[in-house]
């Protein structure tokens, strides 16, 4: 089977999520300056076979498009051409609260404070809460 990737698309860093080929398990992958996002997928995929890519969209609390959605569509339309020749589903998929459940989830391990505040730690667990929140839909689309 094809992997799932997340992206938890920022201005300036990106946290990157996957499933395992199974498509059972979420796991944080890397977090890296904005910029490289693009190559990263492109060289990840010549690697490992994916089949859907989900991208964080940012929605205010009525479901409108948030402030952040100005520098994530671009990206995103970037990411389609740049995979275009590929067969790759990109979604999207609802980002609100992500980072404030990340903290929360490295809070709950007993991850240490110094470690928490580590912007790219919660950029990369962000992801995978996008990626697990995709998951659970797929699950539940599928009963």
């Amino acid at each position: 089977m094809a992997r799932i990737l997340a992206i938890d698309y920022g201005q300036k860093r990106v946290g990157i999520a996957a499933t395992d080929e199974n498509i059972i398990i979420a796991t944080p992958l890397i977090t890296l300056p904005a910029a490289q996002t693009i190559d990263w997928v492109v060289n990840y995929i010549k690697t490992e076979q994916v089949g859907t890519i989900v991208v964080g969209k940012a929605v205010d609390m009525k479901g409108n498009a948030s402030d952040a959605s100005r520098f994530i569509e671009p990206f995103v339309n970037r990411l389609r051409n740049a995979l275009k020749d590929k067969n790759i589903e990109i979604v999207r998929m609802d980002e609100r609260f992500t980072s404030v459940m990340a903290r929360q989830a490295l809070i709950e391990a007993g991850v240490s404070n110094k470690v928490r505040k580590d912007k790219g730690i919660v950029d990369k667990v962000s992801a995978t809460i996008i990626l697990q929140s995709y998951m659970q839909m797929l699950t539940n689309r599928n009963r």
